[in-house]
């Protein structure tokens, strides 16, 4: 599972997902890739769960690459605590997936391929998707 190496803040505040990608919204190492449509905190065991679904069915062939990282710790407390007595211990670390984000990309393997393999993977993660191909220049 991706999480970071070192953290300025153990604990952060929720904050929003708001508005278009500004940033990651283009193929940039790949053929193919995997669009988010919709806002979504994507956890980092999501991510690994799309990773090997895509792996496994191209059978290790061509290149794949992660365009998200899982930066942001959400923090949970016990079950059956009382209100108050502070914030929980961090639990698990998330990406703040917003509209257009290119979240995974392809390259080496057949179209038919990476869009089957893209498609398993869009099954694992929270947000509706979609598939991309790089335009020729």
């Amino acid at each position: 599972m991706l999480l970071p190496n070192k953290m300025k803040h153990r604990k952060v505040f929720k904050g929003k997902v708001r508005g278009p990608a500004t940033r990651g919204e283009y193929i940039a190492y790949g053929e193919y890739a995997l669009q988010a449509q919709g806002h979504e905190r994507i956890t980092s065991r999501q991510i690994e769960s799309a990773r090997q679904a895509m792996t496994r069915y191209t059978k290790r062939g061509g290149k794949i690459w992660i365009r998200i990282f899982p930066h942001t710790p959400v923090t949970r407390k016990p079950q059956d605590v009382k209100m108050g007595s502070g914030k929980g211990a961090p639990e698990f670390y998330v990406a703040k997936v917003k509209p257009g984000t290119v979240m995974f990309e392809m390259k080496g393997i057949t179209e038919e391929t990476a869009r089957e393999a893209m498609r398993l993977a869009a099954h694992k993660l929270p947000v509706k998707t979609k598939f991309l191909v790089k335009e020729e220049d």
